[in-house]
């Protein structure tokens, strides 16, 4: 099941800068592990917003959900989630 999702992350200003870098390093290793996997096809920033698009590629809604709040600045974020579905006019039979 492919999932457009749109995470908006707002780290408390007060939070102590070596905290959040930490956060940051292990969060990073956490999605480039998913992307190697598979199940995170793809990440974009969102120019001037600590904001990014994904595809996620999982077997259930209970998969994408447990990957998200596995994310360690998931308490951080504000989530949008929509499910995909291939749409008839598409020229492809696949997800090239």
């Amino acid at each position: 099941m492919l999932f457009h999702v749109r995470m908006d992350v707002h780290i408390p200003l007060d939070m102590p800068a070596d905290k959040a870098n930490e956060i940051k390093a292990v969060e990073k290793a956490y999605s480039q592990d998913l992307q190697r996997q598979g199940k995170w096809r793809h990440i974009w920033r969102i120019t001037g917003q600590y904001s990014n698009i994904s595809i996620f590629d999982v077997e259930s809604n209970e998969e994408l959900h447990n990957i998200l709040q596995g994310l360690p600045l998931y308490p951080y974020m504000n989530i949008e989630v929509m499910a995909l579905n291939r749409h008839p006019s598409s020229v492809r039979d696949d997800d090239s």
